[in-house]
Parts: C-alpha cells; structure tokens; sequence
C-alpha cells in the first residue's frame, strides 16, 4: 500500500522553533554581569575560611630550622583547640606577645590583604609567630647541660639539630592558662626564653601540614 505524501506543515512542526537572534547575546550578558558576584562570593568565602577555619601560613624567619625553611608554607588549623587544650610538641601560631597593635586601613587593601595572607602570599600586617610547645600549665621546665627537662624527665626532640646549643635556664613553673614555645632552631629563636610564657589565648591555631614546596610536603 502507498503511505500518503508527507504533509509540509507536519515536517515543519516537528522542527524545534529558530532562536532568537538575541537570545544568545541575552544569555552572554547575563554571564558577565554575574561573574563579578561569582569573584565576589569566592573573595569572602576565602577570608571567611582564613578567619574562622584553615589559614596558610608563610615561614618569614630562620627560627624553626630544619622543620621549617624560609619560605615555606603550612596550613594552620584554627579549630584545633576549640575543644582541648595545646600539648607538648605542637607547632603553634601564635599573637605576638608585644602588644602591637594593627594600623587602621582602607577596606579595598583590607579586603585584598586578607585574600593573600589565606592563600599564604602575605604575611599578616602584625606577624604572628610559630613556635613549638615545649612544656604546658602547671609542668616544670628546665634547660641543663644542653636538654630539656620536663617535671625532672629529659623530654627526647628529635627535630633538633645535632649541633643546638641551649643557654641553662630555670627552672621554672609554666603557670596554668599558658604554655612555654621554643623555636627548633635554639639558637637562633626568639622565644619563651626571651619573652615568657604565652597565654593559650593568643593561641591562633596548630600548624599541622606544609604545603609548600611541593618536595617537602607532609605533616608536622
């Protein structure tokens, strides 16, 4: 049997309807005129995540050689004592304990400021310092012929340079709410040695892995 001639009208309806010559154009305005809300949104995400969560941080000094090199970076997690205390070899961030204060400044630098110091291409505007814990409230601390005793025990640091010379000091009582940081490189660290114990509440969080370089990656 001889199926009936296609009808003109029914092949044309089956094609899908021509787009709008402006249609495209519409949707690629739309696209630009969302992206500076998409930067936007990851810029305060980034500084939201800085704030309150995981910080880069960027070694400026010598004074945790050879766990830390100029110029290497670590992830700092600041939640790490929101529910326990810091203990015995933590590497920690820390407020300066010199009572600087920062300068006021304009927010667009602000804002830019705090984007680079999260992905660790700047250091904050005040330095925060990185220490390790060496001893915590209420231990007794004393450096003797070149160790370290903790509650008369000799504490074993493995991270020290075979040729760390350390000045006898103590002893002494850390008192409670603080703890006592020492840089890995002894003599070359500014540190509780100098300045005290620190309160845990300039605590800022505990460096847990380096990023950067990439040959020297893992957990501290």
């Amino acid at each position: 049997m001889t199926e009936p001639p296609l009808d003109p009208s029914d092949s044309e309806a089956s094609l899908p309807p021509p787009t709008a010559p402006g249609k495209k154009k519409k949707k690629k305005t739309s696209f630009l005129v969302e992206l500076p809300i998409l930067v936007l949104f990851a810029l305060v995400v980034a500084v939201l995540i800085k704030t309150f969560l995981v910080q880069a941080f960027w070694i400026p000094s010598g004074s945790m050689i050879h766990t830390l090199e100029i110029n290497d970076r670590v992830l700092v997690n600041k939640l790490s004592y929101l529910f326990g205390d810091a203990e015995q070899g933590d590497i920690v961030v820390f407020d300066p304990p010199f009572g600087v204060e920062e300068e006021a400044e304009p927010l667009l630098q602000a804002i830019v400021r705090n984007v680079a110091e999260s992905l660790g291409l700047q250091t904050p505007a005040v330095e925060d310092l990185i220490k390790r814990v060496v001893a915590v409230g209420g231990d007794e601390l004393e450096i003797k012929d070149n160790q370290v005793l903790i509650n008369g025990a000799l504490v074993d640091e493995p991270y020290l340079d075979e040729s760390a010379v350390m000045q006898d000091f103590g002893p002494m009582q850390v008192p409670v709410g603080t703890v006592f940081v020492m840089g890995d490189n002894r003599p070359r660290s500014q540190d509780s040695r100098s300045f005290g114990p620190i309160d845990t509440d300039s605590i800022v969080g505990r460096a847990f892995v380096r990023v950067w370089p990439l040959d020297r990656w893992g957990g501290l």
